[in-house]
């Protein structure tokens, strides 16, 4: 059989090759990602860095193999060998990283050399693999005849290679993480990757190694070299809208699906497909034009209708589509839902991205010697592009200036790149030259017009968004529109809920509401957080009271989280407290919404014991020296990405490194938004680092709402007369204030809120899923269940298990007598 028909039976297994090289990437992305986050911080900052070290590597491995791996080598020796490399180092990193971590908690912490010192750590992970993986397409590339037809497979390539990568991401967050653990889910993309290596050897025995002598002309590049460097320019350019349109939407179609990490992976695989898709079609146009330049501009100047569309669509249309959010739900329907909702969003426009990247493939590749070298310069342009609009967009123009512009300047830099594509690639010095340049400049006038146009019809989200999320539809009526002021006061006064302040910041979108009745509530993640409602107060005091009077002289006290600050400001009422830490994720929490609850948290973040740190908790513990009497956390709720981790067992036992002789933990655990199984989960993963942990409960007139986890290095006493004693000093006279303000008008009410301990619950947490680093179980049993309303009955659950803890509250007659009367009620005391 002739070596050219050979090679054209096998250009569709490399299809199928690169689909499943596609699938393992992005298991490896999802996983490392996930993994490194918790090593260098959760921050728009530490993801910054890892997306820059990631993609920066896939730019370097796609320029770097033209210049050390000789055209001359069997292209698909060359690739098997990158896959087997990506196999071996992509497995190294699982070890790699425990050791970093260590090293990392050594030298870690805030300022420029923590940010240099995570890069190293990114680096020496994430480096070798993804060098590896950029290397891929333009080894392939030499494959392939510098043909039209030739460069028509090179787009079907890359597009099986996304097509690849939305089944790896949806394998990944639907199956592989949720079912098992970043280990499993790593060996699982190392298999892939030697499987695939395999089946390229094997190709090998029926395909000569280099390219036979072309039976199709090659098509000489219209273009002179001025007018490629254009393309390059263009397609990076089309890299950073791509990646900034993804930054943004994402972020506003988080909050109105769930930021779960099951939405995330949702909105990547849509994107992915958008782009797989488009760039098959890229493909099948390279193949048939003669001039693919007008298409590759054309589909740049659609894109500033495409990106005004989704815009319009998650802003103005998707908000008002109702969908299912009460209990029950089945959250695989939601999942459908969402996904329609993602492709009517963001569909349009990733088709036209995925279009643009074969057809610029076509404009600068046809003709050239080595395919490999320009595909490969290309590629690393994208990847440059995509790399700037990542970090461009997620760390300055969005916290800058918002979505509402973000947006708006992504279709301005869409009308530009259209008239980049359609710019002349030389000036000519032919008579009446500057005659036929008149079109063209007016074109692009048309363009731009068009494109500025379009960029002021993008209207802002609504600020119901921002605060209610997915449950905006269920407050429609209620919201107030208008100016966005303190104390705004409705039109009419007939809405009963309107904004205060909304904000979007570094690492969120953030807002503070006030209903007419007067309660004010924090929003974050798209759903309130904090409020100064009564079973909110409770809580928040629960938290900051209980602690505090754990600890006999609790002075320094660490509060992961601010939200609205009451938690952190119950210390400040407390006489003995000499130093309150408030480390918050969001710079926008402590600096805008905190203050317009002063009178409900004493003022905290201006009180001169106070010091604000903007970190996210867990990095913070991780890099700090100091060790706390109170480390209590309040974060959002579990069901949000990555907020597991200030749950896992890992993170529990640096808090106890952190914690003074006789410290205390508390956390905050919601029972609305969820099931047994991750309730279970959040208990039984505290009790594994604290044996001795008690629960208390937060319920609303009986009904299950939310409770608290106290934990203490080793077993807990409060010594009810010397408690006692202690409320009623001169000195604490605030401290009973700010709890009877709470409900809490005595002693016995604010403990009789207690729940059970550990070795009492043990029953019922026995099959209660650990929570780890390597697992992040939390986050993908609360991400199927937070449509669930099912907190009364998961409390009957807990109080099955109760029974009055003689040692735990040691006392007079009298007094224990009170309390058991007050846990227990009348029906159970003697």
């Amino acid at each position: 059989m002739p070596a050219a028909l050979r090679r054209q039976l096998n250009l569709p297994w490399l299809v199928l090759l690169f689909i499943g090289s596609g699938c393992a990437a992005l298991i490896y992305e999802v996983v490392w990602l996930q993994l490194l986050q918790l090593v260098i911080g959760l921050t728009s900052v530490s993801l910054g860095v890892l997306l820059g070290v990631y993609m920066g590597g896939m730019s370097l491995g796609s320029l770097l193999l033209a210049r050390f791996v000789s055209s001359r080598r069997n292209p698909l020796r060359v690739y098997a060998v990158l896959e087997l490399g990506i196999a071996l180092t992509g497995v190294g990193v699982l070890f790699l990283v425990p050791w970093l971590s260590d090293l990392y908690t050594r030298f870690g912490g805030p300022g420029f050399a923590g940010i240099v010192l995570r890069a190293f750590v990114a680096a020496v992970c994430l480096l070798p693999p993804t060098v590896l993986m950029g290397a891929t397409l333009p080894a392939i590339a030499r494959y392939v005849e510098s043909t039209s037809s030739g460069v028509a497979w090179l787009g079907i390539f890359y597009g099986g290679n996304i097509f690849g990568a939305v089944v790896g991401c949806l394998a990944a967050g639907f199956y592989l993480l949720r079912v098992f653990d970043m280990a499993t889910a790593t060996y699982v993309a190392a298999s892939i990757n030697i499987v695939v290596a395999l089946l390229a050897l094997a190709l090998t025995r029926s395909g000569s190694s280099t390219p036979t002598p072309e039976r199709e002309q090659p098509v000489e590049v219209a273009n002179t070299p001025t007018g490629s460097k254009l393309i390059y320019v263009l397609i990076g350019l089309s890299g950073l809208s791509a990646l900034g349109a993804e930054i943004v939407w994402t972020r506003l179609l988080s909050l109105l699906f769930g930021g779960t990490v099951y939405t995330f992976s949702l909105l990547l695989a849509v994107f992915l497909a958008g782009l797989g898709l488009g760039s098959s079609a890229g493909s099948l146009l390279a193949r048939m034009l003669g001039r693919p330049q007008w298409a590759l501009g054309a589909c740049q100047f659609l894109l500033t209708a495409a990106i005004a569309w989704s815009a319009f669509a998650i802003t103005q249309t998707l908000p008002y589509w109702s969908g299912e959010t009460a209990a029950p739900v089945n959250p695989w329907r939601t999942f459908q839902f969402d996904f329609a909702r993602a492709l009517w969003a963001m569909l349009p426009a990733a088709l036209l991205w995925g279009a643009s990247f074969p057809l610029a493939l076509a404009v600068v590749t046809r003709g050239q010697p080595d395919p490999g070298r320009v595909v490969g310069r290309l590629y690393a342009a994208n990847t440059l592009g995509a790399i700037t609009g990542a970090l461009l967009f997620s760390l300055v123009i969005v916290p800058w200036v918002g979505t509402h512009w973000a947006q708006r300047i992504l279709v301005l830099i869409c009308g530009g790149t259209a008239i980049l594509a359609f710019a002349p690639a030389r000036r000519s010095a032919e008579p009446g030259a500057a005659l036929k340049l008149w079109p063209r400049l007016a074109g692009a006038a048309l363009v731009l017009g068009f494109a500025f146009v379009l960029a002021w019809s993008v209207a802002p989200a609504p600020w119901g968004l921002i605060a209610y999320g997915r449950h905006m539809t269920s407050y429609g009526d209620r919201l107030a529109p208008g100016v966005v002021a303190e104390d705004h006061v409705p039109p009419g006064g007939n809405p009963d809920i309107f904004a205060t302040y909304v904000g979007e910041g570094l690492n969120g979108s953030v807002a503070v509401t006030k209903w007419t009745s007067g309660v004010r509530n924090f929003h974050s993640a798209g759903k309130v957080q904090a409020s100064s409602d009564p079973r909110d107060m409770r809580l928040q005091r629960m938290l900051g009271h209980l602690s505090a009077l754990t600890v006999t002289n609790p002075e320094s006290v660490l509060v992961v989280a601010c939200g609205a600050g009451v938690t952190a400001g119950s210390f400040v009422v407390h006489p003995e407290v000499k130093r309150i830490v408030i480390c918050d994720i969001e710079p926008l929490v402590p600096a805008k919404v905190a203050p317009m609850f002063a009178q409900e948290n004493f003022n905290v973040v201006n009180d001169p014991r106070t010091q604000v740190v903007i970190d996210d908790g867990r990095h913070f513990i991780r890099t700090t020296k100091e060790k706390f009497d109170v480390i209590t956390s309040d974060p959002i709720d579990p069901w949000v990405k990555g907020c597991a981790a200030l749950n896992t067992l890992e993170y529990y036992e640096m808090c106890k490194q952190h914690l003074k002789p006789g410290g205390v933990m508390s956390l905050w655990i919601p029972l609305y938004e969820s099931d047994s199984a991750t309730v279970k989960s959040s208990i039984a993963t505290f009790f594994k680092a604290f044996p001795d942990g008690i629960l208390f409960s937060n319920d609303d007139m009986g009904e299950g709402y939310d409770a608290v986890l106290l934990g203490q290095v080793g077993p807990t006493a409060f010594e009810l007369d010397a408690m006692q004693e202690r409320l009623d000093r001169d000195d604490h006279a605030r401290v009973k204030q700010s709890l009877r303000n709470a409900g809490f008008p005595t002693m016995y009410s604010l403990f009789g809120t207690y729940a059970g301990q550990a070795r009492d619950l043990e029953p019922w947490t026995r099959d209660g899923q650990i929570n780890t680093d390597t697992n992040l179980r939390l986050q993908y049993l609360a991400g199927l269940s937070f449509n669930n309303y099912i907190g009364s009955e998961i409390l009957d659950e807990i109080l099955q298990y109760r029974r009055f803890p003689e040692g735990l509250f040691p006392g007079s007659t009298g007094r224990t007598t009170a309390l058991r009367l007050a846990i227990m009620g009348p029906d159970k005391s003697p």
